[in-house]
């Protein structure tokens, strides 16, 4: 709580939920916390979140959530693990924000959105003495190691502070806060940080003008995706440029590597996931003369309008046998990921090399990292959400740990 018998001040650049999570976590423990921001107001891609039903967490058993990161992001793992989905519900029970479990296992706020939420959040912050300051845009640090600070009513303002963490964000929507640009900031101090890509977000596909014109932003229902050794099930929506959902996110890490290792990448549509290829050969065989193929596609397959519009961008084969394995393969090109500016959130960030087990820089002691400014790829469902809100605390707890040493010095 003190350092050097006086107490300490800790800046936390960036009011999304990482860095607000993090400004708790430290004033709770009885450090004076800033907080700087350069919108006019805090945790506006948060609110954006929400609009749809903020998705908080998952309710399934913790080493299950703990693998959605993937086996080879240990870092992210543990920093799950030390305030896991039974924590973070437990903080929102506390903030008089009840949550339930849907039918698909994720945990949501029973308001369904992140207004409410982020006022109870707000109200709790002011009473512990978190002081917040809008627009306020970091702009690194001076020779003394304190974060300079642009307003827009100082040309620079800046207090010396015992710790900063730093909570930027990615690179996603950037008119909601998160622009990337700390990356260059930090390479300039020496800083190696993998390049920011987009993540969850939807793929480029070359669609003939008919397809566009007849189905442009209906979905595909009860598909399933494959690419390299991947295969996902769930939905997508068919865009302008290509196709975006919840079945291309979940496979987003395997075609961003195909599409860095090839220029290009393979995916297999199959449109009817729930039928084997024999049996839906069957039920093709029994298609009566005189039936236009787009009826038999929908009496005999159970095909929707859009999943037909999409197996007739190549020619149909004849037979039922080949008809029924090219509704189970619809092969689709990719030629690139959507904009970063659209993307949900990102991968890349500062190298987990450069941080400490406490997410302190190792070439800057005192300051940390929180939040999608970490080289992680988390998933969509409540996993992105979950590291965000853990890693404000694993960086808070960090700070406190070695403004606790120093103090002890």
């Amino acid at each position: 709580m003190s350092h050097g018998g006086v107490q300490s001040s800790v800046a936390v650049i960036g009011a999304g939920p990482s860095g607000l999570m993090a400004a708790e976590t430290l004033a709770t423990s009885g450090h004076r916390v800033v907080v700087y921001e350069r919108m006019p107001s805090p945790a506006r891609k948060f609110l954006m979140a929400g609009r749809g039903g903020l998705n908080l967490t998952h309710s399934e058993p913790l080493e299950t959530f703990l693998d959605r990161y993937g086996r080879d992001a240990d870092q992210v793992r543990a920093v799950v693990a030390a305030f896991p989905p039974a924590d973070l519900i437990a903080w929102a029970n506390g903030l008089e924000q009840p949550t339930f479990v849907g039918s698909s296992g994720r945990v949501f706020p029973q308001a369904m959105k992140a207004s409410p939420l982020l006022r109870a959040w707000l109200k709790r912050l002011d009473e512990r003495g978190v002081t917040l300051r809008t627009r306020h845009t970091w702009r690194g640090f001076d020779s003394r190691g304190a974060p300079i600070i642009e307003s827009v009513v100082d040309a620079i303002a800046g207090d010396k502070f015992d710790a900063t963490i730093l909570a930027l964000g990615g690179a996603s929507w950037p008119k909601l806060g998160s622009d990337g640009g700390w990356v260059n900031i930090l390479k300039q101090a020496g800083v190696e940080t993998n390049l920011l890509q987009p993540s969850n977000c939807g793929v480029r596909v070359a669609w003939s003008d008919h397809l566009i014109a007849r189905f442009e932003g209906t979905p595909l229902k009860r598909i399933a995706v494959s690419v390299c050794d991947a295969r996902a099930v769930g939905e997508a929506i068919i865009t302008r440029g290509g196709l975006e959902g919840g079945v291309i996110y979940a496979l987003g890490p395997r075609i961003r590597s195909a599409l860095a290792r090839d220029g290009r990448a393979e995916l297999l549509l199959d449109l009817r996931p729930d039928l084997d290829a024999e049996t839906l050969a069957a039920k093709l065989a029994t298609a009566r003369k005189g039936d236009s193929a787009s009826n038999t596609l929908r009496k005999l397959a159970g095909l929707s309008a859009p999943a037909i519009g999409l197996l007739r961008e190549r020619p149909l084969p004849a037979s039922a046998g080949d008809l029924a394995q090219a509704i189970k393969s619809v092969p689709i090109t990719v030629r690139d990921l959507a904009d970063i500016a659209r993307a949900i959130s990102t991968a890349g960030g500062v190298a987990w090399a450069e941080l400490d087990d406490k997410l302190m820089l190792r070439r800057m002691p005192g300051v940390f990292v929180a939040g999608e400014m970490l080289d992680w790829d988390a998933p969509t469902g409540g996993y992105l959400l979950q590291a965000c809100f853990a890693s404000g605390v694993a960086a808070a707890r960090g700070a406190a740990a070695w403004l606790a040493a120093g103090a002890a010095c």
